[in-house]
């Protein structure tokens, strides 16, 4: 393939472009905080070679392989695993024989730009991926990480990560994040504290995730005053394996505050299974304002992704589980859904409650006024479906006149595919560096002001609003 274009994504007036390489030139080389993602935190702990090319690059990828299945393809035979039991393809030279013979679907695509900058920067891969080169490819890379500068830990340090967030659920063991700090390997790799499965009582085998809540805190979890003392508990032992935030993905972004004596009465509901569908609702939102408020005693940043219709397809997800690329965005009320919590929190000056939407109708109407407003909030990155140049781009022109740059946090790559981190991170300085290019060529912000900003976009705003 060719070179990658050294101004790819900037301006193409001249003038523009100038002053967007001279801002892109001064943050190329800074460090990367991937403040949340879906990193395997085992493969810095065991440090143990990726396994093949197609377990690095087509298997985890719900990128990946959603644009495959759009065109027909099956997920078992793209090796994902299925939840039935059922057979999947496992020879991995035939999985990456297939994903190189649809790999022109990604033209045009972020996707298609993080794959072929991971080819070339990290693997040094020169000729395109086809079906015809599959094989010499598939070799080329199988050999590099074979060799020690491509384990996790050598190529954690060769893209100059500084901290890398992985996120675990309330129950997990954290035993890989336990080997990691044991080591004498010093990356920061730190986890957090995902509580999905105990807090959403339409999760499958919820009053068992509870049970087994209490058993891993000591809490007497069937009671209300005892559930919330385990959220206390865990949420210490995250910090202690280096945990600075929470996240929670709920289907809205609903929050409550009821009086304790509603809440507990809700609670006994969802532990008997009897909660109807917006009493669960309810649930998750009144949990949120109680994580809001355990945030304020111990320090840890609030996430709120929210706005995903999760595992649309009901034959995918019976198949093969939850993650498997059928998450499609919907419509998200902000403004109401959030007021509860910030009329009982938002004002608090050290709080960070980051917001993160798929509904990009709401960025300009509801999240960047919001974000405008309440000390405690904080407007996300684009995320998921909108973390691409236009994405980019459009989230900086629809709120940075409402809520300005700093009630951002910067970027994050939110991934589960690891040599596409610093091509995500290098897509998001190239894009804010176009974006604060257009402002100083109209005279809008000056240059030394934008080679602030696009530093504080870069490193330090994530930096503070996650504690790294």
């Amino acid at each position: 393939m060719p070179p990658t274009n050294p101004d790819r994504l900037l301006p193409v007036d001249p003038t523009c472009r100038a002053i967007a390489r001279r801002l892109y030139d001064s943050v190329r080389d800074l460090p990367i905080l991937s403040p949340h993602g879906h990193c395997d935190p085992r493969w810095f702990a065991e440090n143990k070679r990726f396994p093949n090319p197609a377990e690095l690059f087509v298997i985890p990828d719900h990128y990946v392989f959603r644009m495959l299945v759009s065109q027909g393809v099956a997920l078992a035979d793209l090796g994902v695993a299925r939840s039935d039991g059922g057979a999947i393809e496992r020879d991995p030279r035939k999985i990456w024989r297939l994903f190189a013979a649809h790999m022109h679907l990604f033209r045009g695509t972020p996707s298609g730009m993080w794959l072929n900058h991971s080819f070339e920067h990290v693997f040094g891969v020169d000729t395109p991926l086809t079906a015809d080169t599959a094989d010499a490819i598939y070799d080329h890379i199988d050999g590099q990480l074979a060799l020690p500068g491509f384990a996790p830990r050598a190529l954690f340090e060769r893209f100059n990560i500084e901290a890398l967030a992985t996120t675990e659920g309330a129950l997990d063991d954290l035993r890989w994040h336990r080997m990691i700090a044991d080591s004498d390997w010093p990356g920061r790799v730190i986890t957090t504290y995902r509580p999905d499965t105990v807090i959403d009582p339409e999760t499958p085998g919820f009053a068992e995730n509870i049970e087994q809540f209490g058993a891993l805190t000591g809490e007497k979890t069937t009671t209300w005053a005892g559930y919330l003392a385990a959220h206390r508990t865990r949420r210490a032992v995250f910090r202690a394996h280096g945990a600075t935030a929470s996240d929670h993905g709920h289907a809205t972004a609903r929050t409550e505050d009821f009086d304790q004596t509603t809440a507990a009465a809700l609670f006994e509901k969802a532990m008997n299974g009897t909660c109807t569908t917006d009493e669960a609702d309810a649930f998750r939102g009144q949990m949120l304002t109680e994580m809001a408020r355990m945030s304020v005693e111990d320090g840890m940043t609030l996430q709120i992704h929210a706005g995903s219709h999760r595992n649309h397809s009901a034959p995918v997800y019976a198949a093969h589980g939850r993650d498997k690329g059928f998450d499609i965005p919907m419509r998200t009320d902000y403004v109401r859904a959030l007021k509860p919590m910030l009329d009982a929190v938002g004002m608090q000056r050290d709080l960070r409650i980051i917001v993160f939407t798929l509904d990009e109708s709401t960025y300009g109407r509801e999240l960047a006024p919001l974000a405008g407003a309440y000390p405690a909030l904080k407007l996300g990155p684009p995320w998921w479906f909108f973390d691409s140049p236009e994405g980019i781009r459009r989230f900086r022109e629809i709120t940075t006149e409402t809520c300005g740059f700093y009630n951002t946090v910067g970027f994050n790559d939110d991934t589960r595919a690891f040599c596409s981190i610093p091509a995500r991170h290098d897509v998001a300085r190239r894009a804010d560096c176009a974006y604060l290019a257009n402002l100083v060529a109209t005279g809008r912000l000056p240059e030394d002001e934008a080679q602030q900003v696009a530093r504080d976009l870069t490193y330090r705003l994530a930096k503070a609003a996650y504690s790294l």
